[in-house]
């Protein structure tokens, strides 16, 4: 095995094979090694996740040392069975890769149970392994900007079926009306890993409303918010879920972690309680009870019925006051947090709104009313903090370089552009203009597990920068990644916004 750092706070593990890749997915997992926040299983690697500040170099050697027996076949557990249409616009396409009719694609898709190896880029989805070998067939060599929920597809030596609407270059043969996903059921995932799939022949998909969960009368609220505008984007947002990446579920939470910490303390929360994200102002919200309010981030004027209120400072609210936001002269994201928290339904352990899966509460919207939890035992010690402002100018972000880093034939260029965060950016992560990082090969990555500040090249060579929503896994080779402490920085940057990235020494230089 060979271990690679992957910021300052995960390992990307190498292995011999996907059987090599589970045994020390499960070694890790058996060890509880108290740093480890997430495991994240790929095909030819494992993503090691760490607290921020964890020792990486005393990790990577007690992960290398670990005992891994790749020899012991997984129990087989029960099959389920997937109805599919078989009608994908690539079949045709798989068919004459493989050098098969596609009545034989179908016959061989079917006649063989394939095995959840892994989760992958959206909650529910599982690379499934040991099928046919004949349809082991290249993604297709330009990526869909959207592939239909219940879509089933075929990428190398896997298969896998669609959870819900997304991006994706895999070869569609058919599609599905099982629910792969649901938040509400137990497991939420319909495929786990290590279970055994069967593909069947379904005539057709019935026309029948995927479940919504059960129809419950709102709650009046006595204690809390009705928000009466969002601005461009407002959501609920606490620290996220970590540890269950591996079914395919980021973390997500507040793309500004420090920020939402800060709002917490400064009313006496604990760190993690939920607040509200706002996206450049325009947020306004009426009390409808006494409240004790912080407004953090980005500095956006804040008002109380139209007295100026101070940024970094604990408010109070009398029932109808109404508090607003308006437009910060620095920095994007700005977070209200209330004594007591926003004490909406957890989802999968949290209330976070991940806008790339769709896990967590919607965004919200004008007559949202938001209760809140019961008042902390402790009471706020700071009336302001003297917290610098995001800044307005250009914005340097240290980095390390990333475990592909080789992939790519110029990395120093990265560091030697002044790139500019696109308008295209988003919760997800922040495109960079400003020229292109060449490729080393034409050559398809496996996918495997990516990190928040992770610096993605695709084909086109605009580096992305992944922030809070980012995907689980990706096939296209990480650059570098930005250190952990400074991604919050990274997602205060605007659309215009100069930024240049320095880069640091890894935790170890040498070994393998």
């Amino acid at each position: 095995m060979k271990a690679l750092p992957c910021g300052d706070a995960a390992l990307l593990v190498e292995a011999d094979g996907l059987p090599e890749v589970l045994a020390l997915a499960d070694a890790i997992r058996a060890a509880q090694l108290p740093e480890v926040l997430d495991v994240v299983p790929a095909a030819r690697t494992v993503l090691i996740i760490t607290a921020p500040g964890a020792d990486l170099a005393a990790l990577r050697r007690t992960v290398l040392e670990l005992t891994v027996d790749a020899s012991v076949a997984p129990p087989d557990g029960e099959i389920v069975e997937i109805p599919v249409v078989y009608d994908g616009p690539d079949l045709a396409e798989v068919a004459r890769i493989a050098g098969l009719s596609e009545d034989d694609v179908v016959v061989a898709h079917t006649g063989t149970p394939w095995r959840a190896a892994f989760g992958g880029f959206a909650p529910g989805f599982a690379y499934l392994v040991g099928g046919d070998e004949r349809l082991c067939v290249p993604r297709r060599d330009e990526s869909r900007t959207s592939v239909p929920a219940g879509s089933v597809g075929l990428a190398g030596e896997f298969s896998g079926a669609y959870p819900r609407s997304s991006p994706g270059g895999w070869q569609l043969i058919g599609h599905t009306d099982a629910v792969l996903w649901d938040a509400d059921r137990e497991p939420a995932a319909l495929l786990q890993p290590g279970g055994r799939v069967r593909f069947v022949v379904a005539d057709r998909v019935p026309d029948e409303p995927r479940p919504t969960g059960k129809d419950e009368p709102t709650p009046t609220v006595v204690r809390g918010i009705e928000v009466l505008s969002t601005g461009s984007l407002a959501l609920v947002q606490d620290l996220g879920r970590p540890g269950i990446a591996a079914s395919g579920v980021a973390r997500s939470g507040a793309a500004d972690r420090g920020a939402l910490r800060l709002a917490n303390r400064l009313v006496a929360n604990a760190e993690g309680a939920a607040g509200i994200e706002c996206l450049f102002g325009g947020l306004a919200v009426r009390a409808l009870s006494a409240l004790t309010v912080a407004v953090t981030g980005a500095p956006a004027p804040a008002d109380v019925d139209g007295t100026p209120m101070g940024h970094n400072a604990v408010l109070a609210l009398r029932p109808g006051q109404v508090l607003t936001l308006g437009v910060p002269a620095s920095g994007l994201r700005t977070y209200l947090a209330i004594r007591g928290g926003v004490d909406i339904a957890a989802v999968l352990g949290s209330r976070a709104t991940d806008l790339l899966s769709g896990t967590g509460p919607s965004q919200l919207t004008a007559g949202d009313q938001l209760p809140t939890g019961p008042e902390p035992p402790t009471f706020p010690l700071v009336d302001v903090a003297p917290v610098a402002t995001p800044p307005a100018g250009e914005v340097t972000l240290r980095a390390v370089l990333g475990p592909r880093a080789d992939w790519i034939t110029d990395p120093a260029r990265l560091t030697h552009t002044a790139w500019t965060a696109s308008s295209r950016s988003n919760r997800i992560g922040i495109r960079l203009d400003g020229g292109r990082l060449g490729r080393a090969a034409d050559t398809e990555l496996p996918s495997e597990g990516v990190v928040r500040g992770a610096i993605q090249v695709p084909p086109s060579g605009e580096p992305v920068l992944f922030l809070a929503d980012h995907p689980v896994t990706g096939g296209y080779p990480v650059v570098a990644v930005v250190l952990d402490a400074d991604v919050d920085r990274a997602a205060q940057v605007r659309p215009g916004q100069r930024v240049r990235f320095i880069l640091v020494p890894p935790a170890w230089k040498d070994g393998p």
